[in-house]
């Protein structure tokens, strides 16, 4: 992990220090509101439907177990509306009613607190805490070096990566070191302070695209040329919300060290011509969708300008990368077992076939590693009765313990709103297994319909049209039979309560995207959405099936198309056809009768 400076910790410990004498300005009257909306906003501080949330940076997700017990803290002291705040907020929840489900049960909204929130950007969110306590949660923070900067406003937000990133298996090259100096450079950049919108940047240096990289603002991807030398596949000009665009690739070869110069040229473009006045046509992709080769021709001139005229200030030296890195060696581990890969791959085959369960433990939630007698673990965070992403204390708690028995005391966020163990011992899966079962945390379903990404949405979010989360827990609640998921598969299930599409449902194989009609929740399904992983192949946005659906319907839509898909499958070899492969052979249509006919079928029974 990276190792802040002296100057980096002074630099986070001063910002708090402002923030809380902002803060108390603001409470004395001396800063009006509006005044102070944008200090709080530059800290990770909003106030969304009923309370503050705070939305903490996680750069490229990684996180030490130090700063997972102060996250875990703040969840238990800080995260905790009063008994009225609550009670009001419940009673909103309530008038607009349970979603039905076919078994005559219901599901309906219970807002909770003490939890923490992992976001689809490898952040950590808080929907509770009161302003009048902010302060003392920035210091908190800042005592393990973490902070708010870059999660709220026009600014270039945090950087992202691939959660495998330096251990990967297809990885061509490590992009931590890059992300991390991209997160410098950008750190209140005082061009891009106020960009004419919100900015983000993925990075990856594997094959297989996890970081979502054609969605973002500006995607990097780490590749060779034929000569083998290192550089940047660059993209501009991704992002969702209500004008899903893929993002163009702008150079296919870029310079390692040419990247600072050349983002800034991208940068300054977009800061130049974007639109300022309309919010929802303001994000570089209508930009570079409306200008298309008349936009990227200007980036080429800027650039050009910027090394010729400039002296290209923000070439990245070896020396400056070697420095960065040197953060990001793999860190020393002390394994009970240190025989060769074949033993050790034995020894964890045997326990896998004493334990069914172990076994598609190991097949879900653990991946390969670069160092072939190393796992990287997943610990899901998707469980019945608790949202997906949302993580307690105590949760948080565990977590930093495995992490420090385990992984060297370091966890990752996913962008599956789960978290990552990067450096565990084969010899150490079974115990690690039974720890994290007693946790809670050992489901095995990753990747699977019930590892789904979900927004707040409606229980939280001010921007929503609907909640998302009695929807998630309604799916959750009727697919709980593992032989069931299991014979599913593979599959990307997405749920936003909005438009702003902060559940990423354009990339879900199956979308679900909360709409506001008549003052009432429903829902659009789409389908054949695909983040650009492997499993998911080409990135591209979901088609909708069909008019909107009820609350209630939403549940039976998902059974029908699921149904569709076992029927309209093939075997290949041992196992299925994935449902995005099925949906792609035999097209839209079979599932969207199945979908529309649900919704008949529910309105027939009511």
């Amino acid at each position: 992990m990276y190792q802040y400076t002296d100057f980096d910790r002074q630099f986070v410990k001063a910002r708090a220090s402002q923030f809380r004498d902002q803060l108390t300005r603001w409470q004395n009257g001396q800063l009006a509101e509006d005044e102070f909306k944008p200090l709080r906003l530059q800290n990770g501080w909003y106030v969304q439907r009923y309370a503050p949330m705070l939305r903490v940076a996680v750069p490229y997700g990684e996180l030490s177990s130090a700063q997972l017990r102060v996250l875990a803290k703040i969840a238990r002291d800080f995260d905790q509306p009063d008994a009225a705040l609550l009670q009001n907020a419940q009673a909103t929840q309530d008038k607009l009613g349970p979603v039905a489900l076919k078994n005559g049960q219901s599901v309906h909204t219970q807002l909770t607190k003490g939890y923490a929130h992992f976001t689809t950007r490898q952040n950590v969110q808080y929907n509770w805490i009161a302003l009048d306590k902010s302060a003392d949660v920035m210091d908190l923070l800042a005592s393990v070096d973490m902070h708010g900067i870059q999660t709220s406003g026009n600014c270039i937000r945090n950087i992202t990566s691939d959660e495998r990133a330096g251990i990967a298996t297809d990885e061509i090259a490590d992009p931590r070191p890059f992300c991390e100096i991209l997160r410098q450079w950008s750190t209140l950049h005082p061009e891009f302070a106020f960009l004419p919108r919100k900015f983000k940047i993925a990075v990856t240096g594997a094959r297989e695209d996890r970081a979502a990289t054609f969605w973002h603002d500006v995607g990097l991807h780490l590749v060779k040329n034929e000569s083998g030398a290192l550089g940047f596949r660059f993209l501009v000009g991704g992002g969702m919300g209500r004008t899903p665009v893929i993002a163009t690739v702008v150079r296919e070869f870029l310079p390692w060290d040419q990247v600072l110069n050349y983002l800034e040229a991208v940068v300054r473009v977009y800061n130049r011509w974007g639109r300022r006045d309309n919010m929802y046509k303001a994000r570089i992709k209508i930009l570079v969708k409306a200008e298309g080769q008349r936009y990227i021709d200007e980036v080429e001139a800027e650039y050009r300008g910027i090394v010729e005229l400039d002296g290209a200030p923000h070439t990245i030296t070896q020396a400056e990368l070697d420095r960065v890195s040197a953060s990001f060696v793999p860190p020393t581990l002390h394994g009970s077992f240190q025989g060769d890969a074949a033993k050790v791959h034995e020894f964890v085959r045997a326990g896998a076939e004493a334990d069914p369960e172990y076994d598609r433990w190991l097949q879900q939630n653990v991946a390969a590693h670069k160092n072939p007698q190393l796992r990287a673990v997943t610990l899901s965070f998707k469980r019945l009765g608790q949202a997906p992403g949302d993580a307690t204390g105590n949760q948080l708690d565990t977590a930093a313990s495995l992490a420090d028995r385990f992984s060297a005391g370091e966890a990752r966020v996913t962008h599956d709103q789960n978290l990552l163990l990067p450096w565990v011992h084969q010899d150490d899966l079974p115990e690690l297994w039974h720890a994290a079962r007693m946790a809670g945390l050992a489901k095995a379903n990753i990747r699977l319909l019930t590892d789904m990404i979900a927004c707040p949405g409606g229980d939280f979010c001010s921007l929503a049209n609907a909640r998302s989360l009695p929807i998630a827990e309604a799916i959750t609640r009727r697919y709980q039979d593992l032989d069931e998921l299991h014979d599913i598969g593979e599959i990307d299930l997405h749920i936003s309560g909005c438009i702003n599409s902060c559940g990423h449902h354009h990339s879900g194989h199956i979308g679900i995207l909360g709409v506001d009609k008549d003052g009432k929740e429903w829902y659009q399904v789409t389908l054949g959405g695909s983040d650009g992983s492997l499993l998911s192949g080409a990135p591209t946005p979901g088609k909708v099936v069909g008019p909107s659906f009820s609350a209630a319907e939403v549940p039976e839509v998902i059974e029908a198309v699921l149904d569709t898909y076992r029927r309209e499958r093939r075997a290949e070899g041992s196992k299925s056809e994935t449902f995005i492969a099925t949906l792609r052979r035999v097209g839209l249509d079979p599932f969207k009768a199945a979908a529309n006919a649900a919704r008949f079928t529910e309105k027939q029974e009511a």
